[in-house]
């Protein structure tokens, strides 16, 4: 029993120490005065330090996005994924046809062209292009002359690579500066007519820095247009214009199984012309010719 009550007494004694070593414990208040004036500049300045990075960084990806802008465009051609007949609806080019606009331009000079698809081709890229001999007069003298090249995919995209150009004063040869071959010197092939064009497309029709770098956008395909030559219906329209002109713009009308019917400048400048001809290529037939 004397054991028993010792050992109860021991208990009780330890359980009162434990109580009275906890009461002797407080919890120190946090001082919010304190921690206002404490030094944070340190993470103040780290804070600014990735800031100041993340605007660095924005900077270098926004100027190497715009780089790659400028080197992205690389279309690929494949000569095996062309064709010979170029069909395409809005843009037909059958040999012996040819195409005669007439108009003024902005200094109300009459203006004629004559488009013709001709049986010669030229090989650029390793693609076989059909040969388009293009000539503008103005006011009866010829003052520009032009050899362009055109070749159609299997999807019936109407490519452009290219053209022999030629000016003219007076009846002499002046210069040929607008001239340009895919493939030589950078520069790459555009295409002038889509298969299937939405509106809203915008795409590249040449693409030489400095020198060819026509763009174009569908902006219609519903319009009706009338020229000397008929009125059409659900004509498509394309906004064309290149960086190298700022501020000027041209408006191109297309009809189905004819062609180009009309350009017309509409910002930066006027004249216009307009499809009056189509000298359908004739045909032998028992030796005469239709």
């Amino acid at each position: 029993m004397k054991l028993k009550a010792k050992l109860i007494l021991t208990l009780l004694l330890v359980g009162l120490i434990a109580v009275f070593a906890s009461g002797c414990v407080e919890d120190t208040p946090v001082d919010d005065e304190a921690m206002d004036g404490a030094d944070t500049s340190g993470t103040e300045d780290l804070d600014s330090e990735d800031a100041d990075d993340d605007v660095s960084d924005e900077d270098e990806m926004t100027e190497g996005d715009h780089m790659a802008d400028s080197d992205e465009y690389d279309p690929v051609i494949d000569p095996e994924n062309f064709v010979e007949v170029i069909d395409n609806p809005y843009f037909p080019l059958i040999p012996g046809t040819t195409f005669i606009y007439e108009g003024e331009n902005e200094d109300g000079d009459l203006e004629r062209n004559e488009v013709s698809v001709t049986d010669d081709t030229r090989v650029v890229m390793g693609v076989t292009t059909t040969v388009v001999w293009d000539r503008v007069w103005e006011d009866g003298e010829l003052i520009e002359e032009t050899f362009d090249w055109y070749a159609q995919d299997k999807d019936g995209n109407v490519w452009y690579f290219g053209e022999d150009s030629k000016e003219y004063e007076d009846g002499k040869f002046v210069s040929d500066e607008g001239s340009w071959e895919s493939g030589i010197d950078d520069a790459k092939p555009g295409i002038v007519m889509k298969m299937a064009p939405v509106v809203g497309d915008v795409y590249r029709q040449e693409y030489l820095v400095g020198e060819a770098e026509d763009m174009a956008e569908v902006i219609s395909l519903t319009e009706t247009v009338t020229v000397e030559y008929g009125t059409f219906e659900n004509c498509l329209v394309t906004k064309e214009w290149t960086p190298l002109e700022p501020g000027v713009e041209e408006q191109k009308y297309y009809a189905k199984g004819v062609g180009p019917l009309l350009e017309e400048v509409t910002l930066g400048g006027s004249g216009q012309l307009e499809l009056i001809e189509i000298i359908a290529p004739s045909v032998v037939i028992g030796g005469n010719n239709y």
